[in-house]
């Protein structure tokens, strides 16, 4: 879904690449610090936020609905602030949803952390709105027929999560055991929860 370059390299990672060694050699910015910041988004928050609020809805059902009603609340229980304003919203075996950005590549950072390359790509933000279902296929993840798909638009205003469904045989398990199969695409709706036995 992303540009690449002849020798098979994406071109936005050409850029970044490109960019951070110019900020590098004029002295503005310190390959330290950009590791730094990648890791704060890649460790310290993003998806590991948005695990430990789905693992809780799994558990918890009346967690989970305060999460649905008001999600920044239900992070709050959990010491987890959200400066994005998300609307979480539930994955079901009748209804299946998935998150994009049409216009840009509006994304809620605070939960699930850095986002995908392909979720800025144009292919993926035009496509995913038209054939859903046949993006996914492309993506790994084949839904039935009888599975609704619901597309959610985020924008600067809101943001969305999607709380992925629970896997089968997973309900004895503790609840950073559950954190560890909650994914950041299955919180964007492109794949399921992994399975405990993938992990």
């Amino acid at each position: 879904m992303t540009a690449t370059h002849e020798h098979g390299t994406p071109e936005i990672e050409l850029r970044v690449e490109a960019l951070e060694s110019l900020l590098t050699e004029k002295g503005l910015v310190s390959p330290a610090a950009v590791d730094a910041v990648i890791n704060y988004f890649e460790q310290d928050v993003g998806p590991l936020n948005g695990a430990k609020a789905v693992a809780r809805a799994w558990l918890d059902p009346d967690y989970k609905a305060r999460l649905i009603e008001d999600a920044s609340s239900a992070f709050n229980e959990l010491g987890i602030t959200v400066r994005d304003n998300v609307i979480a919203v539930e994955n079901t075996a009748e209804e299946h949803n998935v998150v994009v950005c049409t216009l840009c590549s509006c994304y809620p950072w605070s939960v699930l952390g850095l986002p995908p390359t392909w979720y800025k790509a144009p292919a993926y933000r035009s496509r995913v709105v038209r054939e859903p279902r046949k993006v996914l296929a492309e993506m790994g993840l084949e839904l039935p027929k009888s599975t609704a798909i619901r597309v959610w638009d985020s924008s600067a205003e809101i943001r969305y999560m999607v709380v992925p469904e629970q896997p089968q045989g997973t309900e004895s398990m503790t609840e950073n055991e559950l954190e560890a199969l909650v994914t950041r695409d299955s919180m964007i709706g492109v794949a399921q929860a992994a399975q405990p036995n993938a992990k």
